[in-house]
């Protein structure tokens, strides 16, 4: 570091860099990743979604969470759409990753069928 000048353009490109990681009025998937999601199959449900979005070219926060106390319905996934409650989905397998992606994400309808209540 040379002068102030310097100090003030690293400042001004941290902060761009932290606009970009702004995560407000964006839609969220987030996906329990405790110990009975793990075992349940989560990680692979994860992977299904990340792939989802990246084909798709969702501009999505994915996003990872602990325990809520539904083990009995792993791997659990909630989404998070803008100005909207979360909807959370049981059971989630990775077959069942582009119906709530497309349902939910893409077309803005709750899959009424797989939503925890």
């Amino acid at each position: 570091m040379k002068s102030l000048v310097e100090l003030e353009e690293l400042r001004e490109q941290a902060q761009k860099k932290l606009q970009v990681r702004n995560s407000s009025g964006k839609p969220k998937i987030i996906v329990r990743m405790d110990d009975c999601g793990i075992y349940a199959g989560a990680r692979k449900t994860l992977k299904q979604i990340l792939a989802e979005v990246k084909q798709r070219d969702l501009d999505v926060i994915v996003t990872q969470t602990e325990c809520s106390g539904q083990c009995d319905h792993e791997p659990v996934v909630a989404v998070k759409l803008p100005e909207e409650p979360k909807i959370t989905y049981g059971d989630v397998t990775a077959k069942k990753v582009e119906q709530i992606i497309v349902e939910h994400l893409v077309e803005g309808n709750i899959v009424k069928e797989l939503e925890l209540k």
